[in-house]
C-alpha cells in the first residue's frame, strides 16, 4: 500500500486550502500532523503500536515502574519457573485491601497505581521476570521519517484530521471544517473495524465481523 509521504501530505494540505507557504509554514505544518497523529493514536490504537518491555521484579517490592513511552498497558506476563502466567488487572483498592496482610508470593495482579507506576499484589517473594505488553506513541511523520504505519494505511484518515486542524487554524470557514470532521468520522469508523475488528479476530474461532447494511423497506 503506497499510502502518503510527508511532502505529499504538506502539498496537500496548502492545495486543499489554498494556503501557501507563506502562512502555512514548514513548523505550523509539522504542528498539524502531530495533532493529528495524537487524535489518531487516542481514537483507535494498532498493533503498529503495540511495544514489549521486560524487567525484573525485586524481592518484597510491590511496586515497578511504566516502560519508557508507554501510554497503554495491555498485558503484564509472569514467569515463575517454568510457567508463564498473565496477571488479572484489577483497581487499585482491590490491591491494597490485598496486601493489608502482608501477604508474598508469586503476584496473580496488577494495577496503575499512577501514571508511571505499577503496583502488584501478591508482594513478590522472589525476583521474577516479567514482560509488559504495552501502547506507546510511534515515531511521527516528518521531513527525515517521510511514512509511517498510518501514512502507508490511513492517508485519508491523516489528511482529514490534518484539514480538521488547518481549518480550525484558520478560524473557518465553517462549512468546510465540519465537512472535514464528518469525513473524519467516517473514516476513523471504518479504519477502527479493520484495526481492532479484524485484525484481532479470527473467522475461524470468533466468526466474521457483521456490519449492518441499512437497505430501504419494500
Amino acid at each position: 500500500m503506497a499510502g502518503i509521504t510527508y511532502s505529499d501530505l504538506v502539498t496537500k494540505i496548502r492545495n486543499y486550502t489554498e494556503v501557501d507557504s507563506t502562512v502555512f509554514t514548514d513548523a505550523i505544518i509539522n504542528g498539524f500532523i502531530l495533532d493529528a497523529e495524537e487524535r489518531i493514536l487516542r481514537d483507535v490504537n494498532t498493533d503498529a503500536d503495540r511495544k514489549y518491555a521486560v524487567a525484573n521484579m525485586v524481592l518484597d517490592q510491590k511496586f515497578l515502574n511504566f516502560p519508557d513511552g508507554a501510554l497503554v498497558i495491555r498485558a503484564i506476563q509472569i514467569t515463575s519457573g517454568s510457567s508463564k502466567i498473565y496477571l488479572e488487572k484489577r483497581d487499585t483498592t482491590f490491591i491494597d485491601e490485598y496486601n493489608n496482610t502482608s501477604a508474598t508470593g508469586v503476584p496473580k495482579y496488577y494495577s496503575n497505581l499512577d501514571n508511571d507506576t505499577l503496583v502488584f499484589a501478591p508482594i513478590p517473594n522472589a525476583t521474577f521476570s516479567i514482560q509488559a505488553s504495552y501502547v506507546a506513541k510511534p515515531d511521527g511523520l516528518s521531513s527525515t521519517n517521510t511514512q509511517t504505519y498510518v501514512s502507508k494505511n490511513f492517508p485519508n484518515g491523516l489528511l482529514y484530521a490534518c484539514l480538521i486542524e488547518a481549518f480550525g487554524y484558520l478560524k473557518g470557514p465553517m462549512d468546510m471544517l465540519q465537512y472535514y470532521e464528518k469525513q473524519y468520522n467516517n473514516a476513523i469508523a471504518k479504519y477502527a473495524i479493520e484495526q481492532i475488528g479484524r485484525r484481532r479476530r479470527d473467522d475461524y474461532f470468533n466468526g466474521a465481523i457483521r456490519i449492518k447494511i441499512d437497505s430501504p423497506s419494500p
